[in-house]
């Protein structure tokens, strides 16, 4: 009988040696597991606001992408802000609660089999203290003008969802008190005012039921954790989690223009040395108890970053993924869409815009790697190798996931605007080597997918298209088909020896490949 390295010679006939390159060997023995899959990856993802959540093709993307990657929550701004109608004073002053549009938004969310992470905010105009807004949409930042009547409104939201969902649904569900406080452009108040904020919502949510969960500060940067745990614990005031956000860029928090210019950090570590940091802090303070949820992270905090465009997003999402582990309860992505008007409708149906899908629904590089994460079995391997998972199911069959990072913009000399925004092939960087021990003999049906520059890969195709301003329907069709996520290939091998066998693949900078191993 042939070896096996022989046979994987032919089927992946396309992964030819590169002898100048560096190899990389992944080891894997079958019968050594690590322990169950840490899914934190997909535990929540973001979306712009809550009113954009009302359009058809946002709710078709969004039931596409929970089949796909299978994300149990959706967080998202705005929830509060007026043009979801939900609270004004009659004309003697006092208060009128409408559910209408949540209504409609939630049971939605909850019928495609996933949950809210509430974000309560922005400010309803009638309860604002000023009329400092952001963005497109114009949220209100302002605190409230009675802090009484605020409290009175979350708690009648909260007693709402519970009539509707009942309480043993909302237990299962998340709540945190606004958005980035820590910066000016979301919070025109200071840090004491964001703290009176937190106490009268947390006593709202907790007034409806002690066993709801509510968390902050969801700060920009790995912001004021120290500062929330002090005051939540000199002032007995509830919190079940906490919650911020981490971005890979070098500079700035709030860019919603792209105006100013990002570059992607070339520390190795950026974006998870933070997340690791922060939990060890967390820990020190005698918190090993709180959950940590970064409610928003990406490598760019600015929608008109063409990074997120770029097949290096997907190699990137999983580097930083792999590094956090189980460091941090969830990470939300930001975002699942490009349908999101921070900066008002956007013109371009590329623009480096923060979703994984963009307008008309092509699934950028970055869509597959929470797809393929998603694909892995429940009981994750022991694997040594950085940049790489190894995981097998209830059936017996194994699935291999790995890539390669390489950071390849030119350091502190261009803007990742300029840099990204051009056509950027991928130069081969050597073979990666499986070395597999103890698989069962038998007949194996092998699948083979691929994401990297030309794979999976629609934005380099927009480029050479000479990135039209808009696209027509057939080009539309021809981006989807090129980013179909459907395997490279599918064949049958027999292994026919337990002890060991190796096969070789030929990698490229960012390339990404999913294995799927299934014992016929």
């Amino acid at each position: 009988m042939r070896k096996l390295e022989f046979i994987f010679t032919i089927i992946f006939g396309c992964f030819a040696i590169t002898f100048q390159a560096q190899n990389r060997k992944i080891n894997i023995d079958y019968d050594k597991e690590l322990g169950e899959l840490n899914t934190m990856f997909k535990e929540c993802i973001g979306a712009g606001r809550a009113n954009e959540g009302l359009r058809a093709d946002w709710q078709q993307q969004l039931a596409e992408i929970k089949k796909d990657c299978d994300f149990k929550y959706i967080k998202m701004h705005g929830l509060l802000t007026d043009d979801m109608g939900v609270y004004k004073l009659d004309d003697e002053g006092n208060p009128q609660y409408n559910y209408q549009y949540i209504d409609a938004l939630y049971d939605y969310i909850l019928e495609i089999g996933m949950k809210p992470f509430v974000e309560i905010s922005f400010m309803p105009n009638y309860l604002a203290s000023g009329d400092e807004t952001i963005f497109w949409w114009k949220g209100n930042i302002t605190p409230p003008n009675d802090y009484d009547k605020w409290k009175d409104l979350v708690e009648n939201l909260l007693r709402h969802w519970t009539d509707r969902y009942g309480e043993e649904e909302l237990k299962t569900w998340y709540f945190e008190v606004w958005n980035e406080p820590n910066l000016d452009g979301f919070w025109a108040g200071t840090q004491e005012e964001y703290f009176k904020l937190y106490k009268y919502t947390a006593e709202a949510v907790k007034n409806v039921s002690k066993d709801y969960r509510i968390g902050g500060p969801a700060t920009a940067g790995n912001a004021w954790v120290d500062e929330t745990i002090e005051f939540t614990d000199k002032n007995e005031v509830p919190i079940d989690y906490i919650s911020t956000h981490s971005y890979g860029v070098k500079q700035g928090y709030l860019d919603e223009f792209g105006t100013s210019g990002t570059i992607l950090n070339e520390d190795e570590w950026s974006v998870s040395r933070d997340v690791i940091a922060v939990r060890k802090k967390m820990d020190s303070l005698s918190k090993e108890n709180l959950e940590l949820h970064y409610t928003e992270w990406s490598s760019s905090y600015t929608p008109a970053d063409p990074i997120h465009d770029s097949y290096h997003q997907a190699a990137y999402i999983l580097q930083k993924l792999k590094q956090i582990g189980d460091a941090a309860n969830s990470m939300s992505y930001w975002v699942f869409t490009d349908i999101f008007e921070e900066a008002g409708p956007r013109f371009e149906p590329f623009h480096g815009g923060f979703g994984l899908m963009n307008t008309q629904g092509i699934k950028k590089s970055a869509y597959y790697a929470y797809e393929f994460l998603n694909k892995l079995g429940e009981t994750e391997l022991v694997n040594n190798d950085q940049q790489s998972y190894v995981a097998k199911d209830e059936n017996g069959d194994f699935q291999v996931l790995f890539w390669d990072f390489t950071y390849t913009l030119p350091k502190d000399s261009e803007l990742n605007q300029t840099y990204y925004s051009q056509r950027l092939p991928a130069k081969e960087k050597g073979e990666i080597i499986l070395d597999l021990k103890h698989i069962p003999k038998g007949n194996y049906e092998v699948t083979k997918y691929q994401v990297g520059f030309q794979k999976n890969d629609p934005y380099t195709r927009y480029l050479e298209m000479g990135a039209p301003k808009q696209l027509s329907k057939d080009q539309v069709k021809q981006l989807k088909s090129l980013s179909s996520g459907e395997p490279e290939n599918t064949q049958t091998i027999l292994i026919d020896k337990t002890e060991a066998h190796s096969m070789k693949f030929s990698i490229r900078e960012n390339d990404v490949f999913l294995l799927e191993f299934k014992k016929l």
